[in-house]
């Protein structure tokens, strides 16, 4: 039997299966969307993981929320800063702060390129955000967060194998005029200030107007005369919404938003430091490249939700988006010109989500959408090798100094044109075989499209006059078609503990190699990816609430996980696939109100990844682990009122965040392992007795741990390693108030 007929037959298979799947009546897709992220007491989170509003405890996935008053609480401004508050979510900041390349499961992008999109999702308010110049500043005015482990697809607007992260705004309130504001100082010389205001336009018709600004120093501290230090902080986001409500059965959400930062760059810490960083403290640096860092985003969506009659609705997500996001990288760390690389990264999209969700009342119910998204983007990258090297020795940098010395003395450019379509109709369908036990299902189309047009890449002198044209103008496309799904079934042994179980295929377009400099066979087309996963799971809660656990355990086949393959010797990079590799794990989540008082958190998560087949760099890579993959990771904390009367609430909460060791790529070299390591957090709050006015002291990484939060392998090539390093120890205070 051909591979062919293989593919044929088992889509064949699993259709035939899903056939014959009905499932059970979910709460109504809500039309109200306004719901808070906790009930009074904290334990009934309220979600929309399945494109219905769910007790979080009634959804038989592997999902995990932090409402919008948490994260303020926490001090999480970011969205890399949420890898500290889930189990099994890591993440590698490889192309900077604020545009997290996330790793769930052990499933994750090995690419840093300004082209790519995540195997984990990242959505604001249902809109998918594939391209790194979409994401932006967003960590404010949430209502809740969700994350969601396993492969995405027959609910969700883009196929991903990884999982989903779902940033979720608070809407406008009608009837009623609502609004805060908290300001707050920190260390780094840290000013910032957030806030909202939501004003009722008449009984059907309410705006909401929310915004954030920050501005801090560098932690990265520049030891040469002159020169700012790097990683600071220097952003805002505004976010406009509207809401119309036209009848009991009909409501709108109209949301624009913008964002802009331009903070001084992040800084490389370069090994080893006897050679790149002799006399220099540990976040210390001489970078000579101080440029700011530059991301502009705008954003307008729509979302409408139309009962059509008593049983069904109709839900669109219409949505624009544009963004820009420019920096240039001292990448060498050093003050000298080994090297350093410019990045330009603009992009546009647009997408449509229509599906129509049903209610009928008895054992049966679904889903039914339709997806289109077509997403735009130009890079321009460029290497730029020892540009501070005479090579002829006349005195003169020029462009024969890059013809005598190719590669010293050169820049290396390289630009193109991209544009990716994807065209799915999914469903997810229920049916109650009786009070108890559900069956679930669901399929998914999709094609996908793409082209990648006017690559060319060139080598040229410091002085920017052309020596060769390495790569000719180039274009290359695909075409896929994927089917892929998900069925399973959940058994409630009682109103508070429920069973489940599935087996989802999860699926990853291809993709296009951006790093294609040297010589037109570095140009090539990733193939898609693929993952089958198992997953048993145990929602329960205990002692009349008051003792919530959450349990999964988990099995992956990952197939042709795409891969940036750097040859260190020559940096040439490519993009390939690693065809077949094993997951296994597990996720526990316990939270323990222990009185009306004290309420205790934790939660593991455990891994266990190998590579079954691989080569990358001419090194078989079977039997290693898969980068971002600590085999644990462990979340904990407590909240407890010390006081509450009169004078107001007075609360204490703590934080701790560990992870085992791991590695940044699958080669699993030994100098480049990132050792275990713990991050404590912590915050006290005070809040008046009528709740108008609020007050806190926070502080992040209290024991200012010293880790890495990327490595890639230079040392042979050009004589260093290159490293991320992790946000030093930050505190302040932060007072706001309600209205």
């Amino acid at each position: 039997m051909t591979k062919g007929m293989m593919r044929r037959a088992a889509r064949s298979t699993l259709a035939l299966l899903l056939a014959g799947v009905s499932m059970p009546a979910l709460a109504q897709e809500s039309t109200a969307e306004t719901a808070d992220a906790e009930t009074v007491d904290g334990t009934d989170i309220v979600v929309t993981a399945q494109k219905r509003s769910e007790r979080l405890q009634d959804v038989p996935i592997a999902v995990s929320a932090i409402g919008g008053d948490s994260l303020e609480r926490q001090r999480v401004t970011q969205a890399d800063e949420l890898a500290g508050k889930i189990v099994n979510l890591q993440l590698t900041s490889t192309v900077g702060d604020n545009t997290p390349i996330f790793a769930l499961r052990g499933v994750s992008m090995s690419d840093y390129s300004l082209n790519q999109a995540s195997p984990v999702a990242t959505y604001y308010d249902e809109v998918y955000k594939g391209n790194f110049a979409f994401l932006g500043v967003a960590m404010y005015d949430l209502e809740r967060v969700e994350v969601l482990r396993g492969p995405q697809g027959t609910l969700y607007g883009k196929n991903t194998t990884g999982g989903a992260v779902n940033l979720i705004s608070r809407t406008p309130v009608l009837g009623d005029t609502e609004g805060y504001l908290n300001l707050g100082y920190g260390n780094y010389d840290r000013y910032e200030a957030n806030g909202a205001v939501s004003v009722p336009l008449g009984e059907t018709l309410a705006a909401r107007v929310a915004f954030t600004f920050a501005r801090a120093d560098g932690w990265f501290k520049n030891q040469l005369p002159g020169e700012p230090d790097l990683a600071s902080v220097r952003e805002y986001g505004v976010r406009g919404s509207l809401l119309f409500e036209p009848s009991a059965g009909a409501r709108f959400v109209l949301r624009a938003s913008t964002s802009y930062q331009n903070p001084r760059n992040y800084g490389i810490y370069a090994q080893p430091e006897a050679l790149n960083r002799p006399g220099l403290g540990r976040r210390e640096i001489e970078a000579n490249v101080t440029e700011r860092r530059r991301a502009r985003t705008w954003s307008v969506s729509l979302t409408g939700t139309v009962d059509l009659g008593d049983t069904l609705a109709i839900t669109s997500v219409t949505s624009w988006d544009k963004g820009r996001l420019n920096f240039y990288e001292d990448t060498d760390g050093t003050a000298g010109e080994l090297l350093e690389i410019p990045y330009t990264d603009r992009a546009t999209q647009f997408a449509q989500d229509l599906r129509l969700t049903s209610d009928f009342g008895g054992p049966f119910n679904f889903i039914l959408g339709a997806y289109f998204n077509r997403e735009k983007v130009y890079n321009e990258t460029t290497f730029e090798i020892g540009k501070d090297i005479d090579v002829d020795g006349n005195g003169v940098i020029d462009v024969d100094d890059c013809a005598a010395g190719l590669p010293l003395a050169c820049l290396f450019r390289n630009s193109f044109d991209q544009v990716k379509k994807s065209y799915a109709l999914y469903s997810d369908m229920s049916f109650e075989v009786n009070d108890r036990f559900t069956l679930r299902g669901g399929l998914r189309f999709t094609h996908d499209k793409g082209v990648q047009s006017n690559f060319e890449s060139n080598a040229l002198g410091v002085d920017g006059v052309l020596v060769a044209n390495l790569i000719p103008p180039s274009r290359l496309e695909y075409s896929q078609e994927n089917l892929s799904g998900k069925i399973g079934a959940d058994y409630k042994i009682n109103p508070d503990v429920m069973v489940y179980g599935h087996y989802s295929r999860g699926y990853r377009a291809p993709s296009f190699n951006a790093q294609a400099f040297f010589d037109p066979s570095e140009l090539s087309v990733a193939k898609a990816e693929k993952i089958d996963a198992f997953e048993l799971g145990l929602k329960s809660q205990f002692a009349d609430r008051r003792v919530t656990l959450n349990m999964a355990a988990f099995r992956y086949t990952y197939s042709n996980q795409q891969f940036i393959n750097i040859d260190p010797a020559s940096a040439a990079q490519t993009l390939l696939n690693i065809p077949r590799s094993r997951i296994l794990g597990g996720e526990a989540e316990l939270t323990v109100r222990a009185t009306d008082m004290v309420t205790l958190r934790g939660g593991i998560g455990l891994l266990d990844t190998k590579i079954k087949r691989g080569t990358v760099s001419g090194v078989d890579v079977g039997g290693n682990r898969l980068s971002n993959a600590p085999k644990l990771t462990f979340t904990g904390g407590f909240d407890a009122t010390v006081m509450d009367g009169s004078s107001g609430k007075l609360s204490l909460h703590g934080d701790i965040n560990y992870a085992s060791n791991q590695y940044f790529e699958v080669l699993n070299i030994a100098r480049l392992r990132q050792d275990s390591y713990v991050l404590l957090a912590g915050h006290i709050d005070w809040e008046s007795a009528d709740g108008r006015w609020n007050a806190s002291i926070w502080g992040k990484n209290l024991a200012n741990k010293f880790y890495f939060t990327s490595r890639v392998d230079l040392l042979a090539g050009f004589g260093f390693d290159y490293n991320h390093v992790g946000t030093p120890r930050t505190y302040g205070v932060t007072v706001g108030m309600k209205f």
